[in-house]
């Protein structure tokens, strides 16, 4: 699988990595439901065998069940992937989420990350949301400090629109940053990504895929079978109608573009977010062992011209 650099680091990472936010289990406030660990464990190392060099996990995540599965499918790895993780969500005894960007909050974040992952140094280092705004400057300067101190090798950020990430460059360069990005997730398309590609800031786009609506194994039955505490189910607006239906069609022209070169749904999704210059990597999670095995061939294709105009076209003509 090719590599691409990342940003102004020097990490060259394959356009696919593994990202690790499902496997973090249900029972949290943005879990996907329950999952078995063993999948998780077999899934990342399936995905170390076909040649992804990158896992990309959260503190928040399961509350740091995510982290202690990526330690676990480690263990004994000949060569290790890097590992990249976030804070700025911590939570308490009752697992309710909170928001902090306070230098001591971080340290204390960076340090429980290190020993979950089982890690002396963290290779991406990334602020998880830009909240409160008014302290991502006191954010960024505690990591950036972390950097200094070896704990971390590259800072990054994610959720930060173009703005937010001028006012913290002022106190030291960005590696990348993380944005949601897909078709029917375009948005960053308009100032982000160029405010990227203008600062040498690489792109990994998060949910490429729509949280697996794009994979071609979505249906209206499936999703009404969601469990309860998949948060796709009440908090994504594109799971819900009159977006469902528009997104099921959207995928079955997925299919008939991928069809003639035996790419699936999904990989066309992938292949459509790496086909801007600006992005430097795509986030590409699994479940279980054979999910990534359909999904990795984007990694190398690209759409043709053809191809990413009758996209276009249906994404015009039916606007979220």
């Amino acid at each position: 699988m090719q590599t691409r650099q990342l940003g102004n680091s020097d990490l060259h990472v394959t356009s696919i990595g593994f990202g690790a936010w499902a496997i973090g289990g249900g029972g949290w406030a943005f879990g996907w439901g329950a999952q078995d660990d063993a999948d998780s464990v077999a899934s990342i190392r399936e995905a170390i065998d076909l040649g992804i060099n990158w896992i990309d996990t959260a503190a928040v995540y399961g509350l740091g069940h995510s982290e202690e599965v990526v330690a676990e499918a480690l263990k004994g790895v000949a060569k290790r992937p890097y590992v990249f993780t976030k804070c700025a969500r911590v939570w308490n005894e009752e697992r309710q989420i909170g928001k902090s960007l306070k230098a001591d909050s971080i340290r204390r974040e960076c340090e429980a990350s290190l020993k979950r992952l089982k890690l002396d140094v963290i290779d991406l280092y990334q602020i998880h949301w830009p909240e409160p705004d008014e302290d991502i400057e006191e954010g960024w300067q505690a990591v950036l400090k972390l950097k200094e101190e070896g704990k971390i090798r590259w800072a990054g950020v994610s959720n930060f629109s173009a703005e937010q990430m001028a006012r913290v460059s002022k106190f030291g360069p960005i590696t990348s940053l993380q944005p949601p990005y897909s078709m029917i997730r375009p948005e960053v398309e308009e100032s982000i990504l160029p405010h990227c590609q203008a600062h040498n800031i690489g792109v990994i786009a998060y949910s490429p895929m729509a949280s697996g609506l794009l994979t071609g194994a979505m249906t209206r039955e499936r999703v009404a079978a969601m469990p309860a505490d998949d948060w796709r189910k009440e908090k994504n607006k594109h799971y819900q109608e009159p977006l469902l239906t528009r997104n099921l069609n959207l995928v079955e022209l997925l299919r008939t573009v991928g069809a003639p070169h035996g790419r699936t749904p999904g990989e066309v999704a992938i292949a459509w977010v790496l086909r801007h210059p600006a992005v430097t990597a795509a986030i590409v999670g699994a479940r279980k062992p054979g999910q990534l095995k359909e999904l990795v061939g984007a990694a190398d294709w690209r759409l043709t011209a053809a191809e990413v105009g009758a996209i276009d076209g249906f994404l015009r003509a039916n606007p979220a």
